[in-house]
């Protein structure tokens, strides 16, 4: 089981963040990529980058709407060739980075036709220029300019050669079945966004296998991974309070459109519930926040992992005996400054990560 730290895309802390991240034993960093609220993604990859030496580097989201496949591809490849390999790409349907544009997550068929665009360009392949151009409200068609020549298709040109070896691999965030779907057709793994209850993930590697399936894929071919809050403390309320925030966030993506996605019993469906109604997009992450009211000490237990050394490990074991194998963990980091966030840090990559290596 890999463990990747989550956090912020900053320009000047993802250095120091990601060389305090390889030194106490992290498998990987990734950061967000929401523009309104953080920094430039890649520009923080590559900044962790220029300092480490063996920590992998990812999104953690990006989304489909706020750049072109070409663009998205140059630039995680980009991290890939200045970090020896070390990167990912994570992609979801958006949330923060689209609604500070005034929009909602990205509509399906486009969120499948982006990720095939994206990985034939990670792969040095071509992309027609038919699906390719701009909107023509944007730019017009090359060919208006009349040209003696132009681009017969869409290819980044120095990834050219690209072997399945050095590719960038992609990673589909994934909460319902229909975007577990897409990962199982397209992607190298799928990273649930269904917390850290085994019965739901179960029903997530269970639905995707069956898509894969469904598609002529092998669905043994298929990774399997999972974003989770997660607070390391002797002190069962400390330890929720540190992933009450986050985990608003997260366990907002099983009600985002108001019904439920995954196997729920009936007070987690009473709590999702209230999450969507007094969801405050001003307030996102913020453990202070109306969401966070709503969230019950048995709620946080089930879909977070928070308490001691012994009951973290347990719950980590637990969820690589499904099959995962990859967890983007959001909660108190290496840049942790508050006390008791630092005390949870500490207790994790003391006594949890050297069992992980």
């Amino acid at each position: 089981m890999q463990l990747w730290a989550l956090g912020v895309a900053s320009p000047r802390g993802s250095a120091d963040f990601g060389r305090r991240a390889e030194a106490a034993g992290w498998h990987g960093m990734l950061v967000v990529d929401s523009q309104n609220l953080s920094g430039d993604s890649y520009v923080a990859l590559a900044m962790a980058a220029s300092v480490t030496e063996r920590l992998g580097l990812g999104t953690g989201v990006t989304n489909n709407a706020t750049r072109h496949p070409a663009v998205t591809a140059s630039a995680i490849a980009s991290i890939q060739k200045i970090s020896g390999g070390r990167a990912c790409l994570g992609i979801g349907r958006g949330d923060s980075a689209l609604a500070h544009l005034g929009s909602a997550p990205a509509r399906l068929r486009p969120f499948e036709r982006y990720i095939e665009h994206l990985q034939t360009y990670l792969s040095g392949g071509a992309v027609a220029l038919a699906e390719s151009a701009v909107d023509p409200a944007i730019a017009p068609p090359v060919d208006d300019l009349g040209l003696a020549d132009t681009p017969a298709q869409s290819r980044i040109q120095w990834l050219a050669g690209t072997t399945d070896a050095d590719k960038v691999p992609v990673e589909v965030a994934a909460t319902g079945p229909k975007v577990i779907g897409i990962g199982a057709r397209h992607a190298e793994r799928i990273m649930f966004t269904l917390g850290a209850d085994p019965e739901r993930l179960a029903w997530g590697i269970e639905t995707a296998k069956a898509a894969a399936a469904a598609h002529g894929r092998d669905p043994e071919s298929l990774s399997f991974g999972a974003y989770v809050n997660l607070a390391c403390h002797p002190d069962p309320g400390t330890a929720r309070n540190l992933v009450r925030g986050g985990l608003t966030t997260f366990a907002r993506f099983s009600v985002m459109h108001g019904d439920i996605s995954g196997p729920v019993d009936e007070g987690q469906s009473r709590v999702l519930h209230a999450l969507h109604d007094r969801y405050d997009m001003n307030r996102h992450t913020r453990a202070d926040s109306q969401q966070a009211e709503v969230l019950t000490p048995g709620f946080i237990d089930r879909y977070a992992i928070a308490g001691d050394p012994d009951t973290v490990l347990g719950r980590i074991e637990a969820l690589a005996g499904l099959g995962l194998d990859k967890l983007a963990v959001s909660g108190p980091t290496v840049s942790a400054r508050d006390p008791d966030a630092v005390a949870a840090i500490e207790h994790l990559n003391r006594s949890v990560l050297p069992h992980l290596q």
